[in-house]
This record gives structure tokens, C-alpha cells and sequence, in this order.
């Protein structure tokens, strides 16, 4: 190989990529496209077939099968899988100029990142990554920890899973004793928006099924999300002079604040865990005359979801009962479902993936995921696609971090789906 996983990783960090939520453009950001045609080159030199990046930022490749006659029409057919990871980095924390550093055979104690740059607002002058604060540390004491210097976020969200898909073909490409059939792989923008499945061209992919690697720490396996809707709440009210206001004014922003307290305050993703839904209001602006909310709706279970976006509604009508019709307009919008409903008929593409890991020596973490994923939209469009782990912790800040020998086991697990797939050792 060229490259080991931890070259590959660092290499892909150095590129900024972070996605804008506000951007009317595919992709969001050009700078993403930067990154998207070093990629393309990188999968090219690596010998993969079909590699293609489409005018929207859409990477494609293809490592064909390894096996005699696995293309005949009179051999056994042999799935079609993919792997697919996002290269955007989050907007909630900087993705530029990342200075990323390792922490070899990490002993369970605090780590120094960096000291506070001019401009970064934070306590103290040097930032500290304790495993006080954050216990995960705590179950990597004694592997090799790649870490940011506290000013940016690291990018292993999700730049180790496309680490680990390359480093992955790569190994079976060198191994032609591994026997697979084709695998596709793909790299998309705009995912840390919910945008990144919006342009993916699932027939071009070909696949049967596929997984993304967006997960966490070792072993998570997630086919279970959050049902997701968006609400706005427009409320209109009357400015009038205050010392003149008496029976005339209806304050704006005091309805507001009457619309935040209908809805139950122990549901919200602060008070939340596990499979509870919740409200969250995520923005607010507000004066006499007019106000606006917004609000994401999620829950795993698809009725109380459809019960949560009819509370809001309801909340909105109480209100415009009480002020006038008109007051309060609410406008709800699906974002995307729970890929549970698509993966249960499907139940084998994750008792591959448990299989792998188990020889592995990984531990399955199967848990439901308290947010989206590009898979949850691809599910939805005929490509059954769970999450696996890429290895990362503490995303979206610069506490972020990834372990190496986790990037390894993510190397690994990738490398024996692929073979159990072919239908060895089943």
C-alpha cells in the first residue's frame, strides 16, 4: 500500500470542508469540491475502477470482484454492496487550518492540546481535554489517540470513514487470495446539513444494500433513527405605543414565549435520552410586531412522531383562539423516517455486519441513533444502508478524537463483510 491509515487520515484533515446550511448551492461550499477532486485522484492512482465525480460533488468507484466467473450468467449471483462516507465537516465548529496531533499509548490523563489562540474565547489560557469531563477517553487507555490543538474541530467526521473505505479497498485489492465480488464505494458533500442524500444517484450505485461508515466509537452498529420534521411558527402581532397600548397591542414576542411554554419542557434533547423524542427550538427572532420560531421534531416511534407534529399545530390553533385566527401561522415539513421499517425485512445485511464483527474481536454496540443519517434517506429510496462505526469521538468540536488502532478494526470489519458477502465462511 501507498499509504497507511493514519497517512491517509492526516492527508484528508488538511483540507477544509465544512458545509453552510445557508448556501443555495450543490455543494454548499466549493471548497468542498477541492477536496472532492484530491479524492478522485488519490482513487485513481489506487488502481479502482469506474471512478466518477459527478458536477454536483459526487464521488463513485468501484473495486471489481476477485472472483472466476462471478460475472457468468451461470455462476451464483453475488451481491453488490457499498460503502459510503461524507467529506463535509460540521459548520457548528471550524474545519480550517486543523492541526491535528497524536497521543501515542494515551495513559488515562489529561490531555493538553493547545494554548488559547487570540480571538478563540475559552477559559484559561490552555485547553484541556480531561477525561473528567470526557470518560470516553477511558476506554482507549493505551492505544494511539489523533487529537486537534483545541481551535478546530478534527474531521473524523466523517474523514475516517473514507480513511477506512480506501485503506479497506486498498488491502483486498493487495490480497487477491480474499475473495469478494464487486464493491462500490462513494463520497458525498453536504451530509452535516441533511443534504448529503439529496442528489445520490442510488441506481448509478447499483448496489443491493450498502453501509454507511458515519458511526462512533468501536462497535456501533445503528439501523434505528429519529423520525424528523422541521416546524416554523410565525406569529403577527400589533404594535402599538406602550403608554397607549391598553386592549390594542399584541406583543409579538410575549406570544412567543407563550408558544415555548405550551410545549412540555421535559421534552426536549436536554431532558432526553435513549429513545425519547423531543421539541427542540434551535432559533429564535422576535420583536413587538413579529416573531419567528424554529423547531425540530424527533421521535423513533412513527405514531408518537405524528402525535408530536400534531401537538404543534394544536398549539398554534389554542393560540389563534385565543388572539385571532391568523395570529400564529405553523408550517410542519417531513425531513426524513426511520430506516428501522426498511431494515427489518432486511435483517441479513445486519447480521453481516455482527458476524464481522464478532471475528473481528469487536464488540457490537447496537443502539438507535438520536439523529439522521444519510443512510436513513437512502434506506428510504430502495438502498437499505445502516451506520457503522468510523471510530470518532466527540464530534463537531474541538474536542474531537479518533483512535488508530479503531480506524484499524473499522479497516478490518469493512475487509470481512466483503468476504462474508461473497458467501465464504457463512
Amino acid at each position: 500500500m501507498t499509504m497507511d491509515i493514519t497517512e491517509r487520515f492526516l492527508n484528508y484533515t488538511k483540507f477544509d470542508t465544512q458545509s453552510a446550511e445557508d448556501s443555495q448551492t450543490v455543494p454548499s461550499t466549493a471548497k468542498q469540491l477541492v477536496f472532492a477532486e484530491y479524492l478522485k485522484k488519490e482513487l485513481e492512482h489506487e488502481s479502482l475502477s469506474n471512478v466518477e465525480l459527478d458536477d454536483k460533488g459526487y464521488l463513485y468507484a468501484t473495486l471489481k470482484s476477485n472472483m472466476k466467473g462471478a460475472d457468468s450468467k451461470s455462476s451464483q449471483p453475488i451481491p453488490t454492496i457499498g460503502f459510503i462516507s461524507h467529506y463535509d465537516t460540521s459548520p457548528d465548529c471550524s474545519g480550517a487550518d486543523i492541526k491535528p496531533q497524536i497521543v501515542r499509548n494515551y495513559d488515562g490523563s489529561e490531555i493538553l492540546l493547545g494554548v488559547r489562540r487570540e480571538g478563540v474565547s475559552r477559559e484559561g489560557d490552555q485547553i484541556i481535554m480531561s477525561p473528567q469531563r470526557f470518560p470516553e477517553l477511558l476506554s482507549h487507555i493505551g492505544e494511539d489517540l489523533i487529537v486537534t490543538d483545541g481551535q478546530t474541530l478534527l474531521g473524523a467526521d466523517d474523514k475516517a470513514g473514507i480513511a477506512e473505505i480506501v485503506e479497506a479497498m486498498c488491502w483486498l485489492r493487495d490480497h487477491p487470495e480474499v475473495k469478494h465480488g464487486d464493491i462500490r464505494i462513494a463520497f458525498n458533500p453536504d451530509e452535516e446539513i441533511g443534504m448529503g442524500a439529496h442528489h445520490f444517484d442510488v441506481d448509478k450505485f447499483g448496489c443491493d444494500w450498502a453501509y454507511t461508515m458515519d458511526g462512533g466509537d468501536v462497535g456501533e452498529l445503528e439501523f434505528e433513527n429519529f423520525n424528523a420534521a422541521s416546524a416554523k411558527i410565525y406569529i403577527k402581532g400589533v404594535s402599538v405605543h406602550p403608554g397607549y397600548a391598553k386592549g390594542k397591542m399584541v406583543n409579538a414576542c410575549r406570544l412567543a414565549a407563550e408558544f415555548v411554554a405550551m410545549l412540555p419542557a421535559e421534552e426536549t434533547p436536554e431532558q432526553t435520552e435513549g429513545y425519547q423524542g423531543f421539541y427542540h427550538l434551535t432559533g429564535m427572532q422576535a420583536n413587538v410586531e413579529n416573531a419567528k420560531l424554529n423547531y425540530i421534531i424527533r421521535d423513533h416511534d412513527r405514531e408518537r412522531f405524528e402525535d408530536r407534529k400534531r401537538t404543534i399545530q394544536k398549539c398554534a390553533e389554542q393560540m389563534n383562539e385565543t388572539y385571532g385566527e391568523g395570529t400564529v401561522t405553523c408550517e410542519v415539513s417531513d425531513q426524513y423516517y426511520n430506516m428501522k421499517e426498511k431494515i427489518d425485512p432486511q435483517m441479513h445485511v445486519i447480521d453481516l455486519v455482527l458476524h464481522a464483527m464478532q471475528d473481528c474481536g469487536v464488540a457490537p454496540k447496537v443502539k438507535p441513533i438520536r439523529g439522521g443519517t444519510d443512510g436513513a434517506q437512502l434506506s428510504f429510496r430502495g438502498l437499505p444502508c445502516p451506520n457503522i462505526f468510523a471510530g470518532g469521538v466527540n464530534f463537531h468540536g474541538p474536542y474531537e478524537f479518533v483512535s488508530i488502532q479503531s480506524m484499524q478494526k473499522a479497516v478490518e470489519v469493512i475487509v470481512r463483510i466483503c468476504e462474508l458477502t461473497a458467501g465464504f465462511n457463512l
